[in-house]
């Protein structure tokens, strides 16, 4: 993350790891790019993040990109888009589900690269990729795209409140020697 202009924060060491990784149990642990406000609210309280903690995380999304399949919906449907923004998605991504679902676009408009405040400042005016993005909350997503200090601050804050959710304990994991690999 630094390297693409991001924080950096201490990572706690000495937390237990799973023996087994599952993608598909850590998939259905992350609310899909489709969920509304409400639903992403309820996920993150879930596991003890706020609402402030849940429009931080997503601040992610200042980098990286998406698949067709998963913002075709918003592109075409949704009233809550800049109109123009809809239109130069859709050329990379037709209606049609089959045709270009693995096509991507960047999830920050302007700066897709780099770690910053820009994906609010999308989201402010109606440029959001994802669905599950531009629902966020109106106050604190002005807030952010007016004071990247702030973005950054909660960003970390979110990240080690995460870090720290539901660790393993007792016998359950193991601590690494390695981190990119059982012991």
């Amino acid at each position: 993350m630094m390297q693409l202009g991001g924080p950096s924060w201490n990572v706690k060491l000495g937390r237990r790891d799973a023996r087994i990784a599952s993608q598909a149990a850590a998939n259905n642990s992350i609310p899909p790019p489709t969920s509304n406000l409400n639903r992403l609210i309820s996920s993150f309280s879930a596991v003890g993040l706020s609402t402030r903690d849940l429009v931080a995380l997503s601040g992610a999304h200042t980098i990286g990109q998406s698949r067709c399949v998963q913002f075709r919906p918003r592109i075409y449907n949704e009233t809550n888009i800049d109109s123009s923004f809809a239109q130069t998605r859709q050329r990379n991504c037709p209606r049609a589900t089959g045709s270009g679902d693995n096509n991507l676009a960047p999830l920050d408009l302007q700066t897709a690269t780099s770690f910053d405040n820009h994906f609010f400042k999308n989201l402010i005016t109606k440029k959001g990729l994802l669905y599950s993005d531009q629902g966020s909350t109106d106050s604190i997503v002005r807030t952010y795209s007016s004071n990247p200090n702030t973005f950054t601050s909660d960003f970390v804050a979110a990240m080690i409140k995460m870090g720290d959710n539901k660790p393993l304990t007792g016998s359950n994991g193991e601590i690494r020697k390695n981190c990119r690999r059982i012991n």
